[in-house]
């Protein structure tokens, strides 16, 4: 009963924390003239990893690496299939061709750079530097160029300008409420994981598996609720910019600084070479044409998003506890589901193209 407490106690956490950083962030955005997709991009996206950073150092540290790369891993499966899934079907999401532009191509670039520096089975701590490094080179670039960005700015309302008396008081407020709901969404994501891992390991549920399941979906509750929060509000730039901005953040800082204070680096499991890393790399390449096709993610493709997540899901339980059903499963999976997410998205692609770029092209001749 304690355990299941805590459970629901984080989750309230949660929701109340993701509710006042959406609400703080983007009328902070407003106020200081900078576009939502620039916060989603960075406060919202880097203040929504901190449990995963939280949750993998200190595993990397304990040397539990399972958990410390499976964590990042599983987060983004969990983000793009699942939070963008849902946040999708509870209303389409609009797409910032900023997003399709710089940051989905960096965040496949992310994906694939772990696989590379991973191949061979281990993370030095100079490939922990490595990505340390490019993540700082990242923000300062970000910081540098977004603002500058015509796509992505956004007009100012009057009611959040800051004009008039009172405009300091504006200012420190939302920033606490920004501050407030970072706090929120750190311990009760804490709490929902202690919860949550302690029964699981009353399972004799594997560290990688926990890793990939339970504390990838609770490390990525924040990005759930704060993504599904601001798509009910209407601030879908943040939730699209906070899914993406947070793969990246994921692999460059979560498992950055995670290898470099792991004493002797961390181990990459087999496993995660063979089916998690390659799954992680397709979902990241399925935002483009997703994300390139009329810049919006309808109701129908988030749906798939979440029926893609199950199967992973499903299948990882299967292999966990090694049920009869694993062959048949993988058979169905690799000969019929994937084929068709294949046919689907390069159809989505080709549509995309036709609509973005070469009917442009052919009006522009006969013009």
């Amino acid at each position: 009963m304690e355990k299941i407490g805590l459970l629901i106690a984080g989750l309230v956490l949660l929701l109340l924390g993701g509710e006042w950083l959406v609400r703080g962030a983007s009328r902070l955005a407003l106020a200081l003239g900078i576009p939502r997709v620039v916060i989603g991009l960075s406060l919202v996206a880097f203040g929504t990893s901190a449990p995963e950073l939280a949750v993998s150092v200190l595993s990397s540290y304990k040397g539990q690496a399972g958990i410390a790369v499976g964590n990042v891993v599983g987060s983004n499966i969990v983000n793009v299939l699942l939070i963008l899934g849902l946040s999708a079907v509870v209303a389409p999401l609009a797409v910032s061709k900023r997003l399709v532009r710089i940051e989905v191509p960096l965040m496949i670039a992310t994906a694939l750079l772990f696989f590379a520096i991973g191949y061979d089975g281990h993370l030095s701590r100079s490939d922990g530097f490595l990505l340390v490094v490019v993540f700082v080179a990242y923000v300062a670039w970000m910081a540098s160029t977004a603002r500058k960005d015509p796509s992505a700015e956004l007009p100012v309302s009057p009611e959040d300008s800051n004009g008039g008396s009172g405009g300091l008081w504006r200012y420190a407020r939302l920033v606490g409420l920004v501050v407030v709901g970072l706090a929120g969404l750190i311990v009760g994501s804490n709490w929902l994981i202690d919860g949550a891992v302690a029964l699981a390991r009353m399972l004799g549920v594997s560290e990688l598996v926990i890793g990939l399941t339970i504390v990838a979906a609770g490390t990525s509750l924040p990005e759930l609720v704060t993504s599904v929060i601001a798509s009910i509000r209407g601030e879908r730039d943040i939730s699209v910019g906070n899914v993406v901005g947070s793969n990246i953040f994921n692999i460059l800082s979560v498992l950055g600084f995670s290898t470099v204070v792991s004493p002797n680096g961390l181990e990459v499991a087999p496993a995660v070479i063979r089916f998690d890393a390659p799954v992680m790399i397709a979902v990241s390449l399925a935002c483009f044409p997703v994300f390139f096709n009329g810049f919006e993610i309808k109701r129908w493709e988030g749906g798939l998003f979440v029926a893609y997540y199950v199967f992973y899901v499903v299948y990882l339980i299967l292999h966990a506890s090694k049920h009869d059903a694993l062959d048949e499963y993988t058979f169905v999976m690799r000969w019929f589901v994937l084929p068709f997410v294949a046919i689907t998205l390069v159809a989505l692609l080709v549509h995309a193209w036709h609509k973005q770029v070469w009917l442009p092209r052919r009006s522009a001749r006969r013009a």
